[in-house]
């Protein structure tokens, strides 16, 4: 991953961090109390590889997906922040990086 942008890595670890969340969330015992969780991780999952994808290929658009990834992070780091799991808490932090990194590349 050398030649990817500091954009591009955080929104693909950002990605894997919200996957492997959403996973480990389906497997809790009160899985309705992590709904909102789950949504949001599957949310933030998908534009942060569309993100790291139109990065990688210098698209013209890819100031503009930032931005709507960064929110989706947002959001994401805001839910996960609230539970104690240590997957929800490192999901967490992908989101908070990433949603700086993108931010820096949507100005």
């Amino acid at each position: 991953m050398n030649n990817l942008s500091e954009c591009a890595k955080a929104c693909i670890e950002c990605s894997l961090a919200c996957t492997h969340c959403a996973y480990a969330c389906l497997r809790e015992e009160d899985v309705e109390m992590m709904r909102e969780c789950i949504q949001r991780c599957l949310e933030c999952t998908e534009l942060c590889k569309l993100c790291a994808s139109f990065d990688q290929r210098q698209s013209v658009l890819t100031s503009k997906l930032c931005a709507v990834c960064a929110e989706a992070c947002e959001r994401c780091f805001d839910e996960c922040s609230t539970h104690k799991d240590d997957h929800c808490q490192r999901c967490a932090q992908a989101c908070k990086k990433c949603a700086e990194e993108c931010r820096k590349m949507a100005a």
